[in-house]
């Protein structure tokens, strides 16, 4: 029995710590000596977040063109594992200018590379682009 069991958790350990289920990920927009050196862990996923904040000539059927055009996209991207939007309700008025926030899930690296270049993507870029006044864009590996 003890064989058993000893065998089952060398097994998990093995599986557990083998690199390949494991993905690096380093923040380079940061100045090297702060870079952060993260792992992913096999059950954590990465999130992409967008904040937009749109131009003052933008009429509100504009940016309703904008929000369908986004939440078009996981039916057309099938590396999108999942997708949800809402819109700035924070009573702290520290969100400068920034009033709609998107977050896609994805399962890899590998996935969100190939969703930035994709022609849906670009497709909704000509969309937003003329009415996009601010940008923010972050990505992040969950944790428990």
């Amino acid at each position: 029995m003890k064989k058993s069991i000893l065998g089952v958790l060398s097994f998990w350990l093995v599986f557990a710590c083998n690199p390949s289920q494991n993905q690096s990920v380093i923040e380079d927009s940061m100045p090297p000596e702060t870079q952060i050196k993260e792992v992913a862990m096999p059950d954590s996923v990465l999130r992409h977040v967008v904040l937009f904040g749109f131009k003052e000539t933008s009429s509100p059927e504009d940016i309703q063109k904008v929000i369908d055009s986004f939440k078009a996209l996981p039916s057309q991207i099938s590396e999108i594992k999942d997708f949800e939007w809402g819109t700035n309700s924070s009573p702290e008025g520290l969100n400068q200018g920034l009033t709609h926030a998107f977050t896609l899930t994805f399962h890899s690296d590998k996935d969100r590379d190939a969703y930035l270049p994709h022609p849906a993507h670009k497709e909704f870029g000509a969309v937003l682009g003329p009415h996009l006044a601010k940008v923010t864009v972050l990505d992040y590996w969950t944790k428990p």
